[in-house]
């Protein structure tokens, strides 16, 4: 008992550094926007589409990851991903124009695909009274992102631009030789399956409205995260320096509420976490948008924390639903929380273009909280199937 208890834990601590190291990997790359946008002349515009363009990979690659994970084990899966994330970290070091910078940008979204595989591979070493702990702690490597905002700029300023991002590179390539000599997969994996069951949970509306809460809680902390820099210096003119500390901040409090969301969930149900976080997201939505620095913090804070429990809580319910297709579920949920990332900077700089402020922005995210609580209420008693066509 004892000795299995080491065992995961870990693995748990292996699959959460790397997501970590991954996270941080793909964090660098806002947290060093307002640097490259004033070398490089940035619209407002050009740094949404750059913060927003590893997005899209960074979705849509959870999917391919996941169902590959559950087909041949999250080790090897998880190998491949930080191989493909180090090589544009260190590429970004050398841009000189906005071109490289959108399409290694666009490659460095490879570590936030990453979280798919962690799910899959942490997840088959805890029973199911156990899940929405381990995957609330593995969701904590999201303090990747918080370490790359808050140190990047530091050290670009003190090593040069390139030094802001190749610190991560090496961080991760570090990791990757660890992770290649303890790594395991759980022993209780199973049979490999037939890709054609790895796609039968997606038959069931449960995926597709987690999905839809994930497009809010995780998509809320990934565009929050690499705006937030933009928002403080383009709103209340601070130095990238001083962007990045609170950044760091944000970031730090939704990751640590992370696993909380996930033990509650564990003892009350995810779902009525997720009324409470959707309630409280819509109120933080609004404070966001008054013209005050002290309600804009207030604001990013509760949302912080707010976002973050709804993570725990969602991905409590993912080998909930589906214990047998973790992997694969958890790329279609997590798709949908990175495409809640790549939306709204791009909508955001649209926003800003056409009324000079992000203001109405911030409304939207309010009304689309609201319309989650209003899902949530009418879905039914957790546990509930609906099969559907797709």
């Amino acid at each position: 008992m004892n000795n299995n208890f080491h065992r995961s834990s870990l693995q748990l601590a292996l699959g959460t550094g790397s997501f970590g190291f991954c996270f941080a990997v793909f964090g660098s790359l806002s947290a060093m926007m307002p640097i490259l946008s004033r070398e490089l002349h940035l619209s407002t515009q050009e740094k949404s589409l750059a913060v927003a363009l590893p997005v899209l990979l960074g979705s849509l690659g959870r999917i391919p990851l996941g169902i590959l994970t559950d087909r041949f084990g999250g080790r090897i899966i998880f190998i491949m991903t930080m191989v493909f994330s180090i090589i544009p970290a260190f590429l970004m070091g050398g841009i000189t124009d906005y071109t490289h910078l959108l399409l290694y940008g666009f490659f460095i979204g490879i570590g936030l695909a990453s979280f798919s595989v962690g799910v899959g591979f942490v997840n088959g070493w805890y029973p199911p009274e156990r899940q929405g702990f381990a995957l609330g702690v593995y969701g904590a490597g999201n303090i990747g992102q918080s370490v790359a905002a808050f140190s990047a700029p530091f050290i670009a300023r003190a090593y040069g631009v390139r030094w802001g991002f190749w610190t991560f590179g090496i961080g991760l390539s570090a990791w990757l030789v660890l992770f290649m000599v303890a790594a395991r997969n759980a022993p209780n994996r199973g049979p490999v399956k037939p890709m054609r069951e790895l796609f039968i949970p997606l038959k069931d509306s449960r995926s597709w409205l987690l999905s839809l809460y994930y497009f809010l809680t995780f998509g809320g902390f990934v565009a929050m995260a690499i705006y937030l820099p933009i928002f403080l210096c383009d709103i209340f003119r601070l130095t990238p320096e001083q962007a990045g500390m609170r950044t760091a901040g944000f970031v730090v409090l939704a990751t640590f509420l992370r696993p909380v969301g996930g033990t509650l969930a564990d003892k009350v149900g995810g779902k009525r976490i997720l009324i409470y976080v959707f309630s409280f997201t819509t109120l933080m939505a609004m404070i966001l948008a008054l013209p005050s620095m002290i309600a804009f913090t207030v604001g990013a804070l509760g949302m912080a924390a707010a976002i973050g429990l709804g993570n725990g809580a969602v991905f409590k319910l993912v080998p909930e639903y589906f214990p047998g297709s973790v992997g694969s579920v958890t790329g279609v949920v997590g798709a949908a929380g990175g495409l809640g990332g790549f939306f709204p900077p791009l909508l955001l700089g649209v926003i800003k273009q056409q009324t000079g402020s992000f203001t109405f922005g911030f409304i939207v995210l309010a009304v689309f909280a609201l319309v989650c609580l209003l899902f949530l209420l009418r879905s039914g008693r957790t546990g509930t199937s609906v099969q559907v066509t797709v």
